[in-house]
């Protein structure tokens, strides 16, 4: 019997697993043109596809996904595509983090569905900012809502490239609501700060979570939007940047600048703690930490 959302839920899990499928062959093909700089000699770095399952207390079908990483690559060090839908029960850690956040119900009825993409970046030049975007929609019997958005990380900033960044993932917004950039503009820059340093982990982007207006096609079309938006927001930085030759100092710019997006993953980054809390395959969610980095 067909139950209340499952027609939306079915339809916003396929287009998150679209998704994947066009970044993925966008990033091989990425690979296969880069013909210059010292990492040209290298064979051109593909994906490997694990399936990944969540963890159920009562051993049942908890749902799982595809983690998709490419390591040692011409232009990508490493580079994590992820997709996943599972569902199941809410630990009592969890409930109480969503009744925290307002959702009604939870801790009488913790039955949950929860589906997205999740994509991060380590790139070879450290030229080429590391960036993270992913896209996600959360059910409950109580509420749904969507999130997600998108961020850059340089560890050598150049205007040009954040200006063009913004700009895409402006358009996309500006589409939909007039003031949905500035809004999720702001919350990129309060989520993504790393308080422990006193800055944020890199230029910004957007960010958006709880976004439920009543319209569940309205909102899933936004999301929709921000994943397209992503590939025209960075693949045309990352063309800017990866035969930009490099010095030593660079590089160790890049390895301590991972240093901080590692810290920030690990202690503050809401999805890492929800993937880690439900039972989520642990190497799928800390698919985020870069291949190598660097503290003092």
């Amino acid at each position: 019997m067909t139950q209340p959302f499952d027609t939306e839920k079915a339809r916003a899990s396929a287009w998150f697993r679209e998704l994947r499928d066009r970044i993925v062959a966008a990033f091989e093909a990425l690979e296969d043109s880069q013909a210059e700089g010292p990492m040209a000699g290298l064979p051109a770095g593909r994906f490997e596809v694990t399936e990944t399952k969540r963890a159920s207390d009562d051993g049942g079908d908890a749902g799982g996904g595809l983690m998709s990483v490419m390591r040692g690559g011409r232009v990508f060090e490493k580079v994590g595509v992820n997709v996943s839908t599972v569902y199941g029960k809410l630990g009592e850690a969890a409930q109480k983090a969503m009744a925290a956040r307002g959702v009604p119900g939870i801790e009488t009825d913790p039955s949950f569905w929860a589906s997205g993409i999740s994509l991060v970046a380590h790139m070879q030049n450290p030229h080429t900012p590391a960036v993270h975007m992913n896209t996600r929609m959360f059910w409950t019997p109580h509420a749904w809502w969507f999130g997600g958005g998108a961020d850059l990380n340089p560890c050598i900033e150049y205007d040009e490239d954040t200006a063009a960044f913004h700009a895409a993932l402006k358009t996309a917004c500006d589409a939909h609501a007039s003031d949905y950039y500035e809004r999720f503009k702001a919350w990129a820059d309060e989520y993504f700060f790393v308080p422990h340093r006193g800055r944020a982990r890199g230029v910004g982007g957007i960010f958006y979570d709880d976004l439920n207006t009543g319209d569940w096609d309205a909102d899933f079309a936004f999301t929709r939007a921000v994943g397209e938006a992503f590939l025209p927001a960075f693949l045309p930085v990352t063309e800017r940047r990866r035969n930009q030759p490099w010095t030593e100092a660079d590089k160790e710019a890049q390895l301590v600048h991972r240093g901080l997006y590692a810290e920030y993953n690990l202690v503050y980054d809401r999805g890492t703690k929800f993937g880690l809390a439900t039972g989520h395959d642990a190497n799928a969610v800390l698919m985020s930490l870069p291949p190598v980095a660097k503290w003092y």
